[in-house]
């Protein structure tokens, strides 16, 4: 790695060690991430709130945005976010089958709605065709989801997608007892 993790012990911050507490807890992300950023605490603090904003509230499925956070690691090259798991989602149903489904060829893949596939398309043309994601492709979401829905999406995929850039460029891996 290029930059690596502070030790548990050198995070004297208590609202930072609670967040990377609650981070590990979900599963995603582990303590690697937050302990790489904790080096600006004031910044771990807010990307690690809107991490967990992004990632655990909202009004779209837990279980879509994990399929989309891994199909967005494996698109970013990025092993780490793509090998972590949200405890969340297991514990509603989600299996590895539906996750490596999500980032291949799921629109043929009778696990997925037609509102899921959208939303996979969604996440899967933001970074590979851009120029792709237009008017006609935003009515084609507002017959599945709210405007709001749209841009939980939207502020999700771009959030998750920076981070597992970042991830990969500092050679990020997970850590046993990180």
């Amino acid at each position: 790695m290029l930059v690596e993790p502070l030790k548990a012990e050198e995070i004297r911050d208590p609202e930072l060690n609670a967040l990377i507490a609650r981070c590990e807890v979900l599963g995603v992300p582990d303590a690697v991430f937050p302990r790489i950023l904790a080096r600006v605490p004031a910044y771990a603090k807010a990307l690690l709130r809107a991490l967990l904003v992004s990632h655990v509230e909202g009004s779209v499925d837990h279980r879509l945005k994990e399929v989309i956070r891994v199909q967005l690691a494996r698109t970013a090259g990025d092993p780490y976010f793509a090998g972590l798991r949200s405890a969340r989602a297991r514990q509603l149903g989600l299996n590895e089958e539906t996750i490596a489904a999500g980032s291949a060829r799921f629109e043929d893949d009778a696990r997925f709605t037609a509102a899921e596939k959208w939303a996979l398309r969604y996440a899967r043309g933001m970074y590979l065709n851009p120029e792709k994601v237009d008017a006609a492709f935003y009515a084609e979401g507002k017959r599945h989801y709210s405007e709001a829905q749209i841009m939980e999406l939207g502020a999700f995929i771009a959030f998750h997608y920076g981070m597992q850039v970042f991830m990969r460029v500092v050679g990020a891996h997970r850590q046993e007892g990180a």
